[in-house]
């Protein structure tokens, strides 16, 4: 009788069902990614790398844009137009509004009444699913963890290697589970919560892991609660935080 297989966690699932190539003490993993977001502060450069190359886009159908980071809040100028703080801000959201045309990619821009905060954008859309692998230019990218999505921050160049191959080389983290129990009193936050668990391992503590949270507390989040639990696994210095959904 053979002995039964150890069991998986979810981010054990969702990386295995994703790899492309395994890693090996040489190279690293070949991971599949299910989406790629894109906003305007980490994405130049890459697209600029793609036209050197004479490279096109992979997927542009799995590929999303927004207006995020240097967008104004506030009201338009007198002549109608966006009033940046400062021109490289400008020439930030310039660049991604024509590399977008250039290269197929699909952009909530000024006009669309989907343009927002990109980690949450993708949610209320439906682009994030839970078993999914999604990557964006930005370390916050773990927020989608909330809806049970391994989901990571990338830098610059690995931006333009996902644009160009929808995969990402990437060494396999460890995994942390994370068990919150009980049931958060009246005025105690998801932020709180978090900021516990940050007390608890340190600033560095969650180093070369994905972070899966459970637990009675965490079982009883919302989603916007989930998803603020996720966003700050980073500060734990943690590479994602998932919770399985329910």
């Amino acid at each position: 009788m053979s002995p039964k297989a150890a069991p998986k966690s979810l981010f054990e699932k969702v990386w295995d069902s994703h790899q492309v190539c395994t890693q090996t003490d040489e190279h690293p993993a070949v991971l599949y990614i299910d989406r790629h977001l894109v906003h305007e502060v980490t994405s130049p450069q890459a697209f600029t790398e793609l036209r050197e190359r004479e490279l096109r886009v992979r997927r542009p159908d799995l590929t999303f844009a927004t207006m995020d980071h240097s967008t104004p809040t506030v009201p338009l100028g007198p002549d109608g137009q966006p009033v940046y703080t400062s021109e490289d801000t400008r020439l930030q959201v310039q660049a991604l509004q024509e590399n977008c045309a250039e290269f197929g990619i699909e952009l909530f821009g000024w006009d669309s009444p989907n343009r927002g905060v990109i980690h949450v954008m993708a949610p209320e859309l439906g682009l994030t699913l839970p078993g999914m692998t999604i990557v964006c230019g930005d370390s916050h990218t773990a927020t989608h963890g909330a809806f049970g999505a391994l989901a990571f921050g990338i830098g610059t160049t690995e931006v333009s290697h996902v644009l160009a191959t929808q995969c990402l080389l990437q060494r396999k983290p460890k995994s942390m589970r994370v068990t919150i129990n009980g049931r958060l009193h009246r005025g105690v936050s998801a932020k709180d919560m978090a900021l516990a668990v940050i007390a608890a391992l340190g600033a560095s503590g969650g180093v070369g892991h994905v972070i899966e949270y459970a637990g009675e507390a965490v079982r009883w989040l919302d989603m916007e609660e989930r998803m603020t639990l996720c966003n700050m696994t980073i500060e734990a210095g943690a590479r994602a935080g998932m919770i399985a959904p329910r």
